[in-house]
């Protein structure tokens, strides 16, 4: 019976100590490659933040319709017309690695994105969060996350002035 009890410890503590998949880290091939389209972005080098995506990726920033990976340079275009400067601030940025119970494998992303308006140099820091699913090294699903509206705001402040000014002079 001793042996019995003894051997049954033996397979617990055998099984309990069996290398589990690692479900979670801060540094994998996925992080490094979402950190170069990171800072394709904020470069600007739109044809190599595309590569950097599945050709059937759906992309959803701050939208429920999603859009395919071949419109994020002209989504970024189309809305950037109103800042001398943009990116996101490398210090702080923060980058984690899950693979969920569906073995799933997802980079979450948080970082603080800064602009300069061109109209009047005005300066808005955004908290971003990104997370994005990969499959053999490409980004398959991307969600974006943040809150436009301080630039709305900033931006209709800049159109507000003129009849502002016209307003006070009349």
């Amino acid at each position: 019976m001793k042996k019995l009890i003894l051997l049954a410890f033996v397979i617990i503590l055998y099984s309990a100590c069996k290398e589990q998949p690692i479900r979670y880290t801060q540094s994998s091939p996925e992080i490094e490659a979402y950190k170069a389209g990171i800072k394709d972005y904020s470069d600007q080098k739109w044809e190599s933040l595309v590569t950097r995506y599945a050709d059937t990726a759906n992309v959803f920033f701050n939208t429920a319709t999603a859009m395919r990976a071949n419109k994020i340079p002209e989504f970024h275009q189309n809305n950037e017309t109103a800042f001398s400067s943009r990116g996101f601030i490398e210090k702080g940025q923060e980058y984690e690695m899950v693979i969920t119970d569906n073995g799933e494998t997802w980079v979450n992303f948080w970082g603080t994105w800064k602009c300069t308006l061109a109209a009047n140099n005005k300066v808005l820091e955004i908290p971003v969060h990104l997370t994005a699913q990969f499959i053999d090294g490409k980004v398959v699903r991307e969600y974006g996350y943040w809150d436009n509206a301080p630039i709305v705001l900033a931006i209709q402040e800049i159109e507000a002035a003129p009849k502002m000014t016209e307003e006070a002079t009349e």
